[in-house]
């Protein structure tokens, strides 16, 4: 689906699409949707920076980067060209065998950049197994995520460092931890919220409905951000909705915006305006960023079995981190020193990324079986000595 993210303005939140009627056969008519009948339609959406770079205004979110520096602009930038230098070290591993799978953000990095840069140092963030670009707002260590991909560790952060909870490969699930720790941080009377991520293939997921439900009853301060790049790995979204996905928020009695997810600004002012939203007692919030999957699902799918070069190619007209540079570059506010400065600084992010992998030591193989039971079991130790066995059975090859 090639939609066109360049429209402008301000959404209906939660609000119904506009109802237009078609006959059938019988003469009967039935309402439609017109965002659903018409694949071409141009969505509506919350934009701040038009793809040519350009600056647009929207009187509702202005004032959430009203006050943004010239400094903390080209800090946007940085950060999303640093998250795409890190995921394309990252799939370039994997393709040589360092890594046992990647899941690449490219393409989001704005929806995770303004996200993850609207956050306090107290609110929590619950993601799935792409934020990377979240997870460098939030300061952990790239070389951890590869860790996790390589299997060496679990994650290799403490999760209460950064607030920032270990990657869930399980699709969905982290909504309802998300949820499930919003109302203890209400019921604890504490001023922060928190965000969990998830994408459009998610969205169909049970566990995200019934997220939506607890948060709602009690009114909890979590904000729900979808990142709609369009593709449940080789499933396109009209199979998963007949609505734009954050109307979906209208039935569980809360608001749902949509923003352009290529647009660090717009991300940023929204996400901020939701998390303002919860901190202050108005409950959950969904967050649709519209915004495409520029790569594969993991490095184990191909996308040109499912979708047309000519949709990827209309997306990379709309690239997150080519449109801010034509805005820093149109408004004199970054300079060749500054960029050349960057790339340098990215080659050199590239280098450590790649040394600090190859030089991770293999992890403990019988690690598996510990804090399995408490108080251990008959049947672990059968299974940690039938592997043990298995293990010296190598040996026995090398020494003959």
């Amino acid at each position: 689906m090639s939609v066109d993210s360049s429209a402008a303005g301000t959404p209906r939140r939660s609000a119904a699409g506009k109802a237009g009627t078609t006959g059938s056969k019988t003469g009967t008519k039935r309402t439609t949707s017109r965002t659903t009948t018409k694949k071409s339609a141009e969505p509506e959406l919350v934009q701040l920076l038009t793809p040519e770079g350009k600056r647009v205004k929207n009187a509702e979110y202005d004032a959430y980067v009203a006050g943004i520096t010239p400094e903390e602009l080209r800090g946007l930038y940085r950060d999303m060209v640093l998250t795409r230098r890190f995921d394309a070290e990252a799939t370039a591993l994997q393709r040589q065998g360092e890594l046992g799978l990647w899941a690449s953000l490219l393409g989001q990095e704005a929806a995770q950049i303004g996200s993850g840069r609207a956050t306090r140092e107290d609110d929590y963030v619950f993601p799935t197994y792409r934020e990377h670009g979240v997870a460098w707002c939030r300061g952990v260590d790239p070389t951890n995520l590869l860790g996790m991909f390589r299997g060496v560790n679990h994650g290799g952060w403490d999760p209460n460092s950064n607030n920032f909870h270990l990657y869930t490969i399980v699709i969905g699930s982290q909504t309802l931890h998300a949820t499930g720790y919003a109302m203890g941080v209400a019921k604890d009377g504490a001023d922060s919220a928190v965000i969990a991520y998830f994408g459009d293939g998610a969205s169909s997921q049970g566990d995200v409905a019934e997220s939506f439900t607890f948060a709602a009853v009690y009114n909890a301060p979590v904000v729900f951000f979808c990142q709609n790049n369009q593709w449940a790995i080789s499933e396109p979204t009209e199979k998963q909705t007949r609505v734009p996905l954050y109307q979906r928020a209208q039935g569980f009695g809360f608001p749902g915006v949509r923003v352009d997810g290529n647009d660090v600004l717009a991300c940023l002012a929204v996400t901020k305006w939701a998390l303002e939203r919860a901190r202050s007692g108005e409950g959950p919030t969904l967050v649709e960023a519209f915004t495409y999957r520029m790569g594969a699902h993991t490095t184990s799918d191909d996308p040109t079995k499912y979708r047309a070069d000519e949709e990827r190619e209309a997306w990379e007209a709309k690239d997150p981190i080519l449109r801010l540079r034509r805005y820093l570059e149109t408004a004199n506010h970054a300079d060749e020193g500054f960029f050349a400065e960057l790339e340098a600084e990215s080659e050199a992010l590239g280098r450590r990324v790649r040394e600090a992998v190859r030089a991770m030591p293999d992890p403990d193989k019988f690690a598996i079986f510990e804090n399995v039971y408490a108080d251990g079991h008959a049947l672990v130790d059968e299974e940690r000595a039938q592997f043990a066995a298995y293990q010296a059975s190598f040996a026995d090859v090398e020494g003959v």
